[in-house]
């Protein structure tokens, strides 16, 4: 009975450093991966190339949306039935502009830092 004992006894310790074992390992994976990620966001931070390239993605998107919400706003209220049409087009085009733009920018935001150039805008506008 008492080798019995023992025997359960070794087999729950085991499983006991098992576990921790395991455990340690999650957490030095977590912890390695969060530094390697606040490593990669300094890295862009202060990487020219990725900060220009955010800028011209955003006035790229910037320069097509005003041109479609121009278009929008020239024929919503025409006569002609062609023209609302092409109304109605680019302000979905516009629309779809602005919320692909709305996501790119809040995903790069940590690029800017709260120092977005003067030409590019934070958030454009869903037409209604």
């Amino acid at each position: 009975m008492k080798k019995f004992i023992i025997v359960i006894l070794g087999i729950v310790s085991l499983l006991i450093i098992g576990i921790v074992g395991i455990g340690a390992k999650w957490i030095t994976t977590f912890i390695k991966n969060e530094v390697n990620y606040v490593d990669k966001k300094i890295d862009e931070k202060t990487n020219y190339e990725i900060r220009k390239k955010v800028e011209d993605t955003a006035r790229a998107s910037i320069a097509s949306y005003k041109t479609d919400k121009t278009t929008y706003e020239m024929y919503i209220n025409s006569d002609n039935e062609e023209k609302r049409s092409w109304a109605e087009q680019a302000k979905m085009r516009a629309n779809k502009t602005a919320n692909i733009y709305n996501e790119y920018m809040l995903k790069n935001s940590y690029v800017f830092e709260g120092n977005i150039p003067s030409d590019i805008e934070y958030q454009l506008e869903i037409l209604r």
